[in-house]
């Protein structure tokens, strides 16, 4: 009854069109009714707990970070390293995109910053190339959601922080299965997109590739910089996001000279409001989570699940089932923050590696912005391409069967995921 009383009063706030922080707050409310514990207190100070989150502080930071890279020149400058090197090869402007989308996973960790510089840029050489405007939308949306599992993920810092996982082993076990993402959509695009007939960009001289390589120095040595600072333990996750944005503003302001001072309160006031909007779901996501443990619904799911516990590949399986079907509805962040708390009992009770099942959630919750109704990654595709929804989700589609074929294989095989995360914490 409790389930039904948590996901029915969530749903049913939704359908009424109240926002989705708001929503959390009006289920954890409802729960407490049922169980007949209503206190505002307690709904206040949990909601100031789940605000008062050292971890939680990489968020904004990490927000700031990708306004500034964009506002910098920086992601201009990876597209363009990128295209000197590729771009002369048969469809070699969605190779562009595709190199593109992983480096700059590697600076922002958000997907909706990623795929709105990444579309910015390439779509309009796309289109004067005679590139299949769907298609290219597509998979410039695809890469986009490479950026919450490449660290630095904002997506694993939520689940750390919800679900007490190490972000530190998350961002080091998310580094391989972002890059095996990345390589199932160069061959998915090699497919679809080997006989197409477009302009190809002229090949450029070794030196011009080395000089354009060299204007994005910086960039590539913040992606290292941050990754090897959290491989060799000289900052956390939090300082890092204060790296990145130390560093980007740095770059911006005094290497690439893109930044001027007036621009600041624009770049920072943009980060502050994206930022809000996320903490205070998480806030009103804890609420809920308190709530959800006390009325002991992952008990309730853990009976739900009896007949796969015993078989780690089968619950998986069944869990990102579970997870892709609740992403057509919700965006990233909400799903994140409440399913972490009713799944993870149940993933320590079967005996499956936290981190394991932490990088495979944060994958599909990233697939979900690619499926419609909600599909954010989509809507930002749209508005900056300009292109119907319809032919972006008729686009997107082999890339996102790319995808799943991807969480798939992860699902069967947990090696590529723990293997090379033994390699890089050891």
């Amino acid at each position: 009854m409790t389930i039904i009383v948590f996901v029915g009063s969530l749903l049913a706030a939704m359908a009424l069109g109240m926002p989705l922080a708001f929503s959390l707050l009006v289920s954890g409310v409802a729960l407490m009714l049922h169980l007949d514990v209503f206190d505002t207190q307690i709904v206040s100070q949990n909601l100031i707990n789940g605000a008062d989150n050292f971890p939680l502080m990489a968020v904004p930071f990490f927000m700031l970070a990708g306004e500034l890279m964009n506002a910098g020149g920086m992601s201009r400058r990876i597209v363009n390293s990128a295209l000197v090197w590729v771009g002369h090869f048969q469809g070699g402007l969605g190779y562009v995109a595709v190199f593109a989308a992983i480096i700059m996973a590697s600076l922002s960790g958000s997907a909706v910053a990623d795929t709105a510089a990444l579309a910015a840029v390439l779509m309009p050489m796309m289109r004067k190339a005679g590139y299949r405007m769907d298609r290219s939308a597509g998979l410039i949306a695809a890469g986009g959601i490479i950026a919450p599992v490449i660290p630095p993920s904002i997506g694993f810092i939520l689940f750390g922080v919800i679900g007490g996982v190490s972000i530190s082993k998350l961002f080091m076990a998310g580094i391989f299965p972002g890059l095996l993402m990345g390589l199932a959509l160069i061959v998915t695009w090699w497919i679809v997109a080997r006989h197409d007939k477009v302009e190809v960009s002229p090949r450029v001289p070794m030196g011009e590739k080395l000089r354009v390589t060299a204007d994005a120095f910086w960039c590539y040595l913040m992606a290292v910089t941050i990754i090897g600072g959290m491989k060799f333990g000289i900052f956390t996750p939090t300082e890092a996001a204060v790296v990145a944005v130390v560093y980007s503003l740095l770059v911006g302001l005094f290497i690439y000279r893109e930044i001027k001072l007036r621009d600041l309160y624009r770049i920072t006031l943009n980060a502050a409001k994206t930022s809000s909007v996320v903490m205070f779901l998480v806030a009103a996501a804890l609420v809920s989570a308190w709530l959800i443990t006390v009325a002991n619904i992952p008990a309730q799911m853990v009976q739900l699940m009896q007949p796969f516990i015993d078989n780690k590949m089968l619950l998986m399986a069944m869990l990102m089932l579970l997870v892709l079907v609740v992403g057509t509805a919700l965006d990233f962040a909400p799903t994140v923050l409440i399913l972490t708390p009713v799944l993870m009992p149940l993933v320590r009770q079967a005996g499956i590696d936290p981190v394991y099942f932490g990088v495979l959630f944060i994958i599909n919750n990233a697939i979900g912005l690619l499926t419609p109704p909600v599909g954010t990654v989509l809507n930002v595709v749209c508005g900056v391409g300009r292109i119907p929804m319809h032919d972006v989700i008729k686009g997107v589609m082999p890339f996102l069967a790319s995808q799943v074929v991807v969480m798939g294989l992860l699902i069967v095989f947990p090696g590529l995921v723990m293997v090379p995360l033994r390699w890089l914490t050891t």
